[in-house]
């Protein structure tokens, strides 16, 4: 197999900010992987809060493809677990190596990744819309853009935040909200949100503490009425049994745990820990929300909305009905196609 890693700088339709970040742009690459008359696309979106960068992701893809040269796309076990040992701290370059293995396994053999794995297409949840940390303004202008979409999942975790939850819940009485804190509350904080919160008909609370802190997240969880979802806590398989009792829920992102195989055993062993799952997205194009959407029929949860947050997408794969359903691709691997 021949690799190939090229830059994909992404536009966002409006400067989007949560609680540590703010961004007009996701640096992202775009991976290649030739193999005879097929080619496999996957994507990294490398980020800054892991010590992930654009030129360094793409450099380490290019290192991938050396040990990939002569490798079988159906090898799966052997390919992946040798370059999580090589490369244990680049989950985002795997995870596009991961999907563009993938990819050719279905173009292989002719049917679409949710086919191959006997899932059930229309069991596809909802995705929310994403609401980023703005002005009420601004914040009255995206939920005009959102209009289609009755779940919204809004970005708290700074002062004043709950003004914010305010005026969404105003505005839209009757849609599904959810909200995430990205690691910027105190369990003070949390605890006195989340009754806030709660009188307002929020669905669910994610991450508001940092990682590693599972016995914040279990004394906020006992103390709360609603549930709680694991994040930048749950990047791995071996992370999920540590949040048993602590969480309801994890969320699930292909960039964090290395790709699709993982993402796999994430859902098994969430659901033998009795903890319900949303599948996850940074912003990104269409080739790796698509990726995560052919999981979705195993999950209760969708937030797949990077792609529609940019303005430059230049793939087109899974769709949305009107009521923001996901529309899993017929075609063969993971049915992206350049626009």
């Amino acid at each position: 197999m021949k690799l190939s890693a090229e830059y994909l700088d992404l536009k966002l339709r409006h400067t989007f900010t949560i609680a540590r970040s703010s961004s007009d742009y996701a640096n992202n690459v775009l991976l290649r992987l030739r193999d005879g008359r097929h080619e496999g696309l996957g994507e990294a979106a490398p980020q800054r809060y892991y010590g992930q960068n654009q030129a360094g992701c793409r450099r380490t893809l290019l290192k991938m493809g050396a040990c990939l040269k002569d490798a079988d796309p159906f090898d799966l076990e052997r390919v992946l677990d040798g370059l999580a040992k090589r490369f244990p701290k680049e989950p985002s370059a795997r995870a596009a190596v991961d999907m563009a293995l993938h990819d050719l396994i279905g173009q292989r053999t002719g049917l679409p990744l949710w086919k191959y794995w006997g899932l059930d297409a229309a069991k596809t949840p909802q995705t929310s819309f994403t609401i980023g940390i703005d002005t009420l303004a601004m914040v009255r202008k995206k939920l005009e853009e959102a209009e289609r979409f009755p779940v919204l999942k809004i970005k708290l975790g700074v002062q004043g935040d709950m003004e914010i939850v305010k005026e969404v819940r105003r505005l839209c009485p009757k849609k599904t909200l959810r909200v995430d804190a990205n690691c910027g509350w105190s369990v003070k904080d949390a605890i006195a949100k989340a009754k806030i919160l709660e009188k307002l008909g929020v669905e669910f609370i994610e991450q508001p503490v940092p990682p590693g802190q599972n016995a914040k997240l279990k004394r906020i969880q006992e103390r709360i009425g609603l549930p709680l979802m694991a994040d930048e806590s749950s990047l791995t398989p071996d992370d999920i049994p540590p949040l048993r009792g602590c969480v309801k829920c994890i969320n699930i992102k292909l960039v964090k745990c290395g790709g699709l195989r993982d993402a796999l055993k994430m859902i098994h062993t969430a659901r033998a820990c009795g903890l319900k799952i949303m599948v996850g997205c940074m912003i990104e194009s269409s080739v790796l929300i698509t990726a995560a959407a052919h999981l979705t029929p195993l999950v209760d949860y969708a937030d797949l909305d990077g792609n529609v947050l940019i303005s430059n997408d230049p793939f087109d794969g899974v769709k949305l009905d009107r009521n923001a359903k996901l529309l899993l691709p017929n075609r063969a691997g993971l049915g992206v196609r350049e626009r």
